[in-house]
């Protein structure tokens, strides 16, 4: 016979333990070229500008 659990965790027990367990959402900003969203930091997959400069050609499927 494995080890058991002697109590019965609490629910604030348990819940206090999965408060870190959530996704945080990206940082969009606004593209200065196209104005659509995209993550900080990255080239605009709309435009591929970045910083207001076309550093990426993007084929218009």
């Amino acid at each position: 016979m494995g080890p058991l659990p002697k109590r019965k965790i609490s629910k604030t027990r348990r819940d206090k333990r999965r408060s870190h367990d959530f996704l945080t959402p990206q940082h969009l900003v606004v593209c200065e070229n196209c104005g659509e969203y995209h993550r900080a930091h990255y080239v605009c997959p709309k435009c591929g500008a970045y910083k207001g400069e076309t550093v990426v050609e993007v084929n218009e499927d």
